[in-house]
């Protein structure tokens, strides 16, 4: 695998929803994602307003990571996802992009997210705080 200076980061909202669907399942997020639902994986791109890629800077520019995440541009910044496949895990791909957003954002935007039980020495490690108060509707479907 490529060190992180071969990794290129961009803002892509028009990510390939194929890409979006093989990162999420090679990261493990496709367990906890609609990844058999093209329809459903298609709106929730275009119902982000912020989608940042990794890709490797080689022939092809292979997806290795991705953050997907509504924002105002002025307050806040909800990260839905920050998927890194496997293969690239542990090599500081997630932590750059969150870096990505956070420059694209500017001091002034806080950025949230929810993580699964497995990443949060990983958001810890980097320095993001934990909250003790997030509130939850369960999706029914």
């Amino acid at each position: 695998m490529a060190e992180n200076s071969h990794v290129l980061y961009n803002s892509e909202p028009a990510l390939d929803i194929a890409e979006f669907r093989r990162v999420l399942v090679e990261s493990g997020l496709g367990e906890t994602r609609p990844v058999d639902d093209p329809a459903r994986l298609q709106a929730m791109l275009l119902g982000a307003n912020l989608v940042l890629t990794a890709r490797l800077d080689i022939e092809g520019k292979p997806l290795i990571g991705l953050l997907r995440a509504v924002t105002d541009f002025s307050w806040v910044c909800y990260v839905s996802e920050l998927a890194v496949s496997q293969s690239a895990q542990g090599l500081g791909i997630g932590k750059g992009l969150l870096n990505e957003a956070r420059r694209q954002l500017g001091p002034s935007v806080a950025i949230s997210l929810l993580s699964v039980s497995d990443s949060v020495g990983f958001y810890e490690r980097i320095g993001m705080k934990r909250m003790p108060d997030a509130f939850w509707f369960d999706r029914k479907g």
